[in-house]
């Protein structure tokens, strides 16, 4: 089992560092939206957006390296559509991804491939679907 270790420390208002446990990664500030942060940040849903944008669009990445496929260009859209729940809580309901890649390839056979199994090696989103569990703990 692999372990990744974020550190967030309070700066004030709802703005925080995150420290990564890599030293090669630079920290981030997060922050929640206006009215009730100063949006100098992403929030969650954005950050979760980013996370499950990139893991799609570099497991599609990698499978298109493995089938010696040339990728010219892949841009990805991630729209997080968050609304209130029933008891009244906002929720991310759901998120649109939309991914547009460039290629040479003439052969669909190998580029079909890909499009069909790309989405099961990408950790982030296939937990996301599942359903995390999430420990907390309050020191």
């Amino acid at each position: 089992m692999r372990e990744a270790v974020t550190k967030l420390e309070f700066l004030g208002g709802y703005r925080f560092k995150v420290k990564f446990d890599e030293d090669s990664m630079p920290d981030i500030f997060v922050d929640e939206e206006k009215p009730i942060g100063d949006g100098s940040g992403p929030n969650p849903a954005r950050l979760l957006s980013a996370a499950v944008g990139h893991c799609l669009s570099s497991s599609l990445l990698f499978c298109l390296h493995k089938a010696r496929i040339d990728t010219k260009n892949i841009e990805t859209t991630v729209k997080a559509n968050v609304d209130r729940n029933e008891e009244g809580y906002l929720r991310v309901k759901n998120l649109d991804v939309q991914i547009h890649v460039e290629t040479d390839e003439k052969d669909r056979t190998r580029l079909t491939r890909c499009l069909t199994i790309f989405e099961n090696y990408c950790t982030v989103t296939e937990s996301v679907r599942k359903g995390i569990n999430v420990d907390v703990n309050i020191t």
